[in-house]
């Protein structure tokens, strides 16, 4: 935990599905807004790396549940995150950010191979690094590549941008009675299902003591506060 601490290395997660709007995958009047949020959080001198995922585009699950190959679904759900990741560069660029892509699979014209000391390298010169395709195998969700990532790039955090303020013991949306967890450790999130993310990021933040913060990312300037140490959302540790 960063005990009000400010980070200096984080992983942002976001979803897919946080750039679109129920008309189009990408909305660009979104993109824009999370790219001024990260640009903001990024002038406090935080080192950053962003994993983006695909679900707005295409959702392997979801395909491979309707009778597609597993593996071939989740590779283009991989693609998806690549076409994501392209859209927040090109927002961040906008905002005036040194950024990086790198992809998992490999795609010379448009990112970098993922390279765990070049992506370190960047990230200590003060660019932020998109990282494209998960983890560049089939089974494994965003969350996991996530959670895969931050280790190898010794973040201090993952935080995971979400629509809600944090996690809740139910569906806030449809429960009136719902209650938020202020914080929680890993094994009450197994054992009690709660969707924050699957149970292989989770397990894998676990055994490597890697805390979560889990926040509302509609509201605007809430990166920044999670960056500087504020208690918003709800932390996993």
């Amino acid at each position: 935990m960063s005990d009000g601490k400010p980070y200096k290395r984080v992983l942002l997660k976001l979803s897919g599905e946080a750039l679109g709007d129920g008309n189009y995958a990408i909305n660009n009047d979104i993109l824009s807004e999370i790219g001024s949020d990260v640009a903001e959080a990024h002038a406090t001198g935080v080192e950053m790396g962003i994993v983006i995922g695909g679900g707005n585009i295409f959702r392997g699950v979801a395909a491979s549940a309707k009778g597609m190959d597993r593996a071939s679904s989740d590779y283009m759900g991989m693609l998806a995150t690549c076409i994501n990741a392209l859209a927040l560069q090109d927002a961040l660029e906008k905002k005036g950010l040194q950024t990086r892509v790198q992809s998992a699979i490999d795609m010379a014209e448009i990112a970098e191979p993922y390279i765990r000391r070049k992506a370190i390298r960047h990230l200590e010169k003060g660019r932020i690094v998109i990282f494209a395709a998960g983890s560049g195998n089939p089974y494994f969700t965003t969350d996991t590549a996530a959670a895969l990532r931050a280790m190898e790039i010794n973040a201090d955090v993952i935080l995971k941008a979400t629509k809600v303020d944090g996690i809740y013991d139910k569906d806030p949306a449809k429960h009136d009675d719902a209650v938020k967890f202020e914080t929680l450790d890993y094994i009450e999130v197994l054992n009690k299902g709660l969707q924050v993310m699957d149970s292989t990021a989770i397990s894998l933040c676990m055994d490597n003591k890697l805390p979560i913060v889990t926040f509302n990312l509609k509201t605007n300037g809430n990166i920044k506060k999670v960056i500087q140490g504020e208690k918003i959302g709800t932390t996993v540790s």
